[in-house]
């Protein structure tokens, strides 16, 4: 645990001293403030409530951190293959799977810190109604777990390339095909139903109504399990190479 630790702290350290992390929040928080304000105005101009709003946010929360999350994960082992310094890292006395998990755990760790600042969010919802907690839980409980599955296979993306771009604009790319994969379901049968299954968006929309099913924990936690097993077969294969 010590040594995941360690290798968590470094990787957030990294973030911090670059403007990644900074850009990230910012943006992030800024275009999140700009929508919400949007869902806000309208549920004031239509007498509307504010679970209305927060279930707006919350979707709208998901499709953001999708276009976020590449950005930070495609240098945690691209940039290491690049400039040489995985081989140092490797040889360390520390397994790959700390490796792994200290590198996820601090994407991880950045990713609650952008998603913070829009715990206001709820509160400013209250003139509409009382606060539904339930929902707020199951909302952010869908994002952190969600996210895990952007990040998990960012970082599998960045253990295969030696090249950042590359490595974001792959993960982007499969974000996009599981999430709009969704729409192709609705033609039904035995075809239709699996990709529903494998959808993103689909295993969401629960949560943002305040739903938590089993299902949906499984699925996200299942995904997120494989991409950390095939990170750590990646770097594990390095050795070799």
């Amino acid at each position: 645990m010590r040594n995941i630790l360690a290798v968590c702290t470094k990787e957030l350290y990294t973030y911090f001293v670059s403007p990644i992390a900074y850009f990230v929040c910012i943006v992030f928080s800024a275009i999140s403030g700009f929508l919400f304000q949007f869902f806000l105005r309208q549920a004031s101009s239509n007498n509307g409530f504010g679970i209305g709003v927060m279930q707006s946010t919350f979707g709208i929360m998901s499709t953001i951190l999708l276009f976020f999350t590449p950005v930070l994960t495609m240098k945690l082992f691209a940039e290491e293959r690049k400039s040489g310094t995985i081989e140092l890292l490797l040889t360390s006395p520390i397994t790959d799977g700390q490796v792994v998990l200290g590198k996820f755990f601090a994407s991880w760790a950045l990713l609650i810190i952008m998603l913070a600042p829009t715990l206001v969010f709820p509160l400013l919802t209250q003139r509409f109604g009382p606060l539904d907690v339930g929902l707020i839980i199951s909302g952010y409980l869908g994002l952190i777990l969600i996210s895990s599955c952007f990040l998990a296979f960012g970082l599998l993306m960045s253990s295969m390339s030696k090249n950042q771009i590359v490595a974001a604009l792959t993960s982007f790319g499969f974000f996009i095909a599981l999430w709009v994969i969704g729409a192709i379901s609705d033609r039904g049968g035995t075809i239709g139903q699996f990709l529903k299954y494998l959808s993103f968006s689909e295993h969401f929309s629960g949560f943002s109504r305040g739903a938590i099913m089993i299902k949906d924990v499984v699925y996200y936690l299942s995904f997120t399990s494989v991409c950390l097993f095939g990170t750590f077969k990646s770097v594990e294969s390095s050795k070799w190479r």
